[in-house]
């Protein structure tokens, strides 16, 4: 069985922005924030960390902050992602230098390419390191899938280990497939006890910028065997994390977090902010809930 690079909630972490460029300042207190309150992973530059709109210095900067912050207090997963698969294995090679503990990697978009070329890209990346490889397969965003039968190949890899999967029908057959060869990890926090049941440890989450412990708990819970409790967790929070999607990823995540007072900064063009109407939704959804304990005041 391959080895989990961790159980639980991973945070998909936003990279707060000034006008300068990155708030480290901010970032620092993010990951103390995390580590402090449960969170068993961390995600640099990934989706939420706007990693897009970040050139490879900064990109890599950040990386560097993250690991050298969390000091090896909990694993830390750098996104290093590319569409340029020569790009991807340099970006893995750096951030294998500068101390990751795992490395994430998107199918690539734009671009596309055949089920073939998706095991030829992602083996490039696994032979340009010695580090844990995340597959991330998110065809909402790539319109591109990596099918059940190129994740069963791609298993076969040593250091590839598990898949950040939003494709949840597929879920059966790749857990079918692979079994113990491939460890699955939830893309949607919204679908979390659903993929437990299909033998998944853990989520990459973007609800955990706002309730760090309740997500590590809806997995901890689940997998010490009360499946009720993950399931009441699930439902309870299930409101707030459609607010947290009612607008692109991480648009509403932010404004989330600059509600409770983190002042994470604005995403990057071509993100722009939400309406006056949706942000008074999301204010009302979050009233709901007792977040002032999460709150940076």
């Amino acid at each position: 069985m391959k080895k989990p690079v961790f159980e639980g909630s991973a945070v998909a972490i936003v990279t707060p922005f000034s006008k300068e460029g990155v708030d480290f300042k901010k970032l620092a207190e993010l990951i103390d924030f995390h580590i402090s309150n449960g969170t068993d992973a961390i995600v640099a530059c990934g989706t939420t960390g706007e990693a897009s709109t970040m050139p490879d210095q900064e990109h890599l900067a950040v990386i560097k902050f993250v690991v050298d912050r969390v000091a090896k207090r909990i694993p830390v997963i750098a996104g290093t992602s590319s569409n340029d698969t020569a790009h991807g294995v340099e970006l893995c090679r750096k951030a294998t230098e500068l101390g990751a503990d795992a490395l994430l990697s998107v199918t690539p978009y734009y671009n596309k390419t055949s089920q073939e070329g998706l095991y030829r890209h992602f083996k490039a990346m696994a032979e340009s390191t010695d580090l844990p490889i995340i597959l991330y397969n998110v065809p909402s965003r790539t319109n591109l899938n990596i099918q059940p039968q190129t994740i069963k190949r791609l298993s076969a890899i040593p250091n590839i280990v598990a898949v950040k999967e939003c494709n949840l029908l597929q879920v059966p057959e790749v857990a079918r497939l692979c079994g113990d060869d491939i460890v699955l990890y939830s893309g949607e926090d919204g679908l979390v006890v659903p993929m437990l049941a299909l033998g998944a440890k853990g989520v990459i989450s973007v609800a955990a910028h706002i309730i760090p412990k309740e997500m590590s708990d809806l997995v901890h819970t689940f997998l010490n065997g009360d499946i009720a409790e993950s399931r009441r967790i699930q439902l309870d929070y299930l409101p707030l994390i459609n607010a947290l999607f009612s607008d692109v990823n991480p648009i509403p995540v932010k404004e989330a977090l600059n509600i409770l007072g983190w002042e994470v900064g604005e995403c990057r063009m071509p993100l722009c902010e939400m309406s006056r109407e949706c942000k008074e939704k999301l204010r009302n959804v979050m009233a709901g809930y007792d977040l002032e304990r999460y709150s940076f005041r």
